[in-house]
């Protein structure tokens, strides 16, 4: 698949080539191109800033093509929430715990070796908790409830605070990536140290993931069908 073979080589996004190709995600991902907040962004603006060839891009997401993925755009919108719970709400309850409980640990042991990184690191470890946790309960709680009820119209008139509270969850990870070095363990770090690394690296591609699936298919489903009923 390259630009020039798509119907749409002038206009493709990001978010478009997702929704075709689910698979594209961890190339997206390989090469640092947000496909969540950043989805509206044409793809060969955000290849280029990647500084990677588009067509080679998508040869990467053709060959990706090949392992199984959900196909997220395929399902019904109350499907996708059921989902969208099951695949990352209920994951985030767990884990962002663990990772608050392993950046105060790692700040207690060894804060002495880096301490303004570290106390940096478990404070935004923090401020990501605080932000994500109240946001799963309240779009559960309002949108879904909405979207599952039927009432589209209302759900989409609470689209537009869900995905400002995104663009802020977007920003703290990018610092977290900042104050990690790209997720890279310091010389010599213990195995709590890279276990937090690695488990925020995965917590990211998580969360990328998850606001693609709401902002660049969900939220546009339920006002498409609002819009026409």
């Amino acid at each position: 698949m390259t630009l020039s073979h798509h119907p749409d080589s002038t206009t493709l996004t990001v978010a478009d080539l997702v929704r075709a190709q689910p698979a594209a995600v961890r190339v997206l991902q390989r090469h640092g191109i947000d496909f969540c907040c950043g989805g509206k962004r044409p793809l060969a603006e955000a290849c280029a800033l990647a500084g990677v060839p588009t067509d080679l891009l998508l040869d990467e997401v053709t060959a990706a093509g090949t392992t199984v993925t959900l196909n997220w755009a395929a399902l019904a919108p109350a499907a996708l929430c059921e989902a969208v719970m099951t695949r990352f709400h209920a994951p985030l309850a767990a884990e962002l715990p663990r990772l608050l409980a392993m950046a105060e640990r790692v700040l207690l042991v060894h804060g002495h070796k880096d301490p303004d990184r570290l106390e940096a690191l478990a404070t935004t470890v923090s401020a990501l908790s605080d932000e994500l946790q109240p946001h799963v309960i309240a779009e559960e709680a309002g949108v879904f409830a909405l979207i599952r009820g039927g009432d589209f119209a209302a759900a989409t008139a609470q689209v537009t605070a869900l995905e400002a509270e995104h663009v802020a969850v977007g920003g703290l990870l990018l610092q977290l990536r900042h104050l990690t070095d790209g997720f890279t363990p310091p010389p010599g770090a213990c195995g709590t140290w890279r276990a937090l690394y690695q488990g925020l690296a995965e917590l990211e591609a998580e969360t990328h993931e998850h606001i693609h699936v709401e902002n660049n298919i969900l939220f546009p489903a339920i006002a498409q069908t609002s819009a026409t009923a």
